[in-house]
């Protein structure tokens, strides 16, 4: 199994990341052993990046390796993030569900899948462009050929949130972002169209506008007023 730690402008936090790794030389790391040998041969071997200001959870490694050897059909592992550094709490990935996963990313870069996969999907987006989105265009194509996700419903690595990380300045570079998008259509064109999610939307604005902003509103800020209108059948359940 690799472990690959891309760094950049994180160098201050590497130590604490490989410490976080390294404590699986106490005790945890002949369990995982244990997995990859004979049984564990189907795996082709699995891969988990790790952000270089991120940490591993002791657990980690031993509870994606033990899912993608109890079942060949998954390929992907992810599980929640602790928040730690500007932010606080518990990052809550959620269950797979791939028209979520076209409209946002919200599997973390830290996620153990099989190399056999990387190799059949010719590993990440070269295109610079695509830097700091490299992950969730990997994902995208992941789904499309089939690949199949598992979502471990708890927090096994430490997430650094930073104010001016890279997501954070991606998002502000709209140029960039609509060409990333641009690109992500280029190469996926049946498969991926957050174009359609506008359409639908700018549709539904003309058809009926203060009706349809209302309820936009309504759903926001009152969810509890707005799922009883449902419930008594004056509202569709979604927009």
């Amino acid at each position: 199994m690799s472990i690959i730690i891309p760094c950049y402008n994180h160098g201050k936090y590497l130590q604490e990341t490989l410490e976080s790794i390294e404590q699986f030389n106490k005790g945890n790391v002949s369990d995982v052993a244990q997995l990859l040998q004979g049984k564990v041969a189907g795996l082709s071997i699995a891969r988990l990046p790790v952000d270089a200001d991120n940490k591993l959870s002791s657990s980690y490694l031993c509870k994606a390796v033990a899912i993608l050897d109890s079942d060949p059909s998954i390929s992907i592992v992810y599980c929640d993030a602790v928040l730690i550094g500007d932010q606080s709490g518990v990052n809550r990935a959620g269950a797979y569900n791939l028209q979520r996963l076209m409209l946002d990313n919200f599997i973390d870069n830290c996620s153990m899948y099989r190399k056999s996969m990387w190799e059949a999907l010719g590993g990440y987006e070269s295109n610079r462009l695509v830097s700091g989105l490299e992950d969730w265009e990997f994902w995208l194509r992941a789904a499309f050929a089939g690949f199949k996700f598992h979502y471990l419903s708890e927090p096994l690595f430490e997430y650094r949130v930073l104010a001016g990380s890279g997501i954070r300045q991606l998002n502000a570079d709209k140029e960039r972002n609509n060409r990333i998008m641009d690109l992500f259509l280029q190469k996926m064109p049946e498969n991926f169209g957050p174009q359609y999610v506008d359409e639908y939307i700018v549709r539904n604005l003309k058809k009926h506008p203060i009706g349809f902003i209302g309820k936009l509103l309504l759903k926001a800020y009152w969810t509890e007023r707005y799922n009883q209108l449902v419930g008594k059948q004056k509202l569709r359940k979604y927009l």
